[in-house]
């Protein structure tokens, strides 16, 4: 939605420019395909200052308007490096150029932590799901699963309690998760509220053209003043043996171009996305709950009649609580409290460092993101995208490449191996739907 909104900005300045400024914008269109080049970057990641491209769009457009406006004189490259040291006390643009550099800065800046926000939950769920099942885990469900069947009593579901026992001792470094996925689904929101709210994502973004077209048309307006304060600062410059050249003076003058306000829209995505989110908050620590519901199909928690690892009866054990620690006395299956593991404590950090970094955003500073990728989103068309199916290319594939992050060296040895994970299928359904349950929602 948010290259979506760039892209059409940038496909109305192509439409509309040629007959709007004539030479104005034909000679200088490489001018505006940068500015536009370097903000689809930044969005996508690249370790792009703004706040200086923005300047630096503002600077080569003076240069270049001024000499065409311009075309008696002969004016130095000299000439206009102390034109562009006076440009802040004449504002030739107006205040256009301070206006957008804060809005836009804020708008950008949210958009592209919020898309990384979700762009790093889905890695993280992907990641985890691709952690092994201990031994100790996989003779559970074994026995939680198929052990009913060996004693003839194949249509006796296994008791909820026992259920839940085995699933928090399987998954307890991914309950672990939990406290740092809850303070990432928050920021999410947070952030989210900002995009529809006091940053006005839809406005800045989709009308970037337009800001630019008013600050040209201040230009043209003031032209005889700024050209004579410019003179008075930097002198006269010499007399161009060319002559005058076409101007398009008829086009001078304010040019209104239409807005076509989507904020309906993007209220409606936040509305869902918040939705979706909050579900989201308790994730890791409900999932055993889900599993033995949807996967493994236990018995309801008053069944005394159900599978309870021995026989038909009830299930007297407590439930253990969620997280690592919390299953030092679990009597299904036997965890080592003292080896978490390292793949899982690394998604935690990579949650920490990301929710900062909402939390930075949520206040208008920029975040520090490595440039690893020009397709941090996996859509758009490179540089510039004039054409309408841009705007369609929109992919919310998990399989995207993520931007690196601050990362954490990794470790070897946990879990089982290959061949202990293949001879319990349940076991690898088991993560299977972990990952796809997230991502599912991740990506609705």
């Amino acid at each position: 939605y948010f290259q979506d909104l760039l892209n059409k900005s940038e496909k109305a300045l192509y439409d509309a420019f040629p007959s709007m400024y004539g030479e104005l914008y034909t000679q200088n269109m490489k001018v505006f395909k940068d500015l536009y080049s370097e903000l689809r970057r930044y969005y996508r990641g690249s370790n792009i200052n703004l706040e200086e491209a923005l300047n630096e769009f503002w600077t080569r457009l003076l240069e270049r308007l001024f000499k065409l406006m311009n075309p008696q004189y002969y004016i130095t490259d000299e000439y206009l490096d102390c034109m562009v040291k006076h440009a802040e006390q004449h504002k030739p643009f107006g205040e256009v150029p301070r206006d957008l550099k804060v809005k836009a800065t804020r708008a950008f800046i949210a958009a592209r932590s919020y898309a990384q926000g979700f762009l790093v939950g889905s890695d993280v769920v992907k990641k985890v799901s691709q952690v092994s099942l201990s031994h100790e885990c996989t003779r559970a469900i074994m026995k939680l699963m198929y052990c009913p069947h060996c004693r003839g009593m194949s249509s006796v579901k296994p008791c909820n309690n026992y259920c839940l026992n085995v699933v928090k001792g399987c998954l307890a470094n991914q309950a672990d998760l939990n406290t740092e996925w809850k303070y990432l689904m928050d920021s999410l929101v947070v952030v989210a509220d900002r995009i529809d709210g006091p940053y006005n994502v839809d406005t800045v973004i989709g009308t970037i053209h337009m800001r630019i077209a008013e600050a040209i048309s201040n230009l043209q307006e003031n032209k005889d003043s700024i050209t004579a304060k410019v003179f008075q600062g930097c002198g006269n410059p010499k007399i161009s043996t060319k002559g005058s050249s076409s101007e398009d003076k008829k086009r001078r003058g304010k040019v209104t171009l239409e807005a076509k306000s989507s904020a309906q829209a993007l209220e409606m995505l936040v509305l869902d996305a918040k939705g979706n989110l909050t579900a989201l908050k308790t994730y890791w620590i409900t999932l055993p709950g889900s599993l033995c519901s949807k996967k493994v199909m236990a018995s309801s928690v008053a069944d005394d009649k159900c599978w309870n690892g021995m026989s038909k009866g009830s299930y007297l054990p407590e439930v253990m609580g969620d997280g690592l620690a919390n299953q030092i006395n679990n009597p299904e299956v036997e965890v080592d409290i003292t080896k978490p593991d390292m793949t899982i404590r690394q998604q935690i950090m990579q949650l920490k460092i990301m929710t900062n970094r909402l939390g930075n955003a949520n206040i208008g500073n920029d975040v520090d993101f490595q440039d690893a990728s020009d397709d941090m989103s996996g859509s758009g068309s490179g540089d510039s995208c004039p054409d309408d199916v841009c705007g369609k290319r929109l992919s919310k594939s998990p399989s995207t490449r993520q931007p690196e992050t601050h990362a954490i060296p990794k470790q070897s040895g946990h879990g089982i191996n290959e061949a202990s994970s293949r001879s319990l299928p349940s076991a690898f359904h088991l993560l299977l739907s972990v990952a796809f349950i997230a991502v599912q929602h991740l990506w609705r």
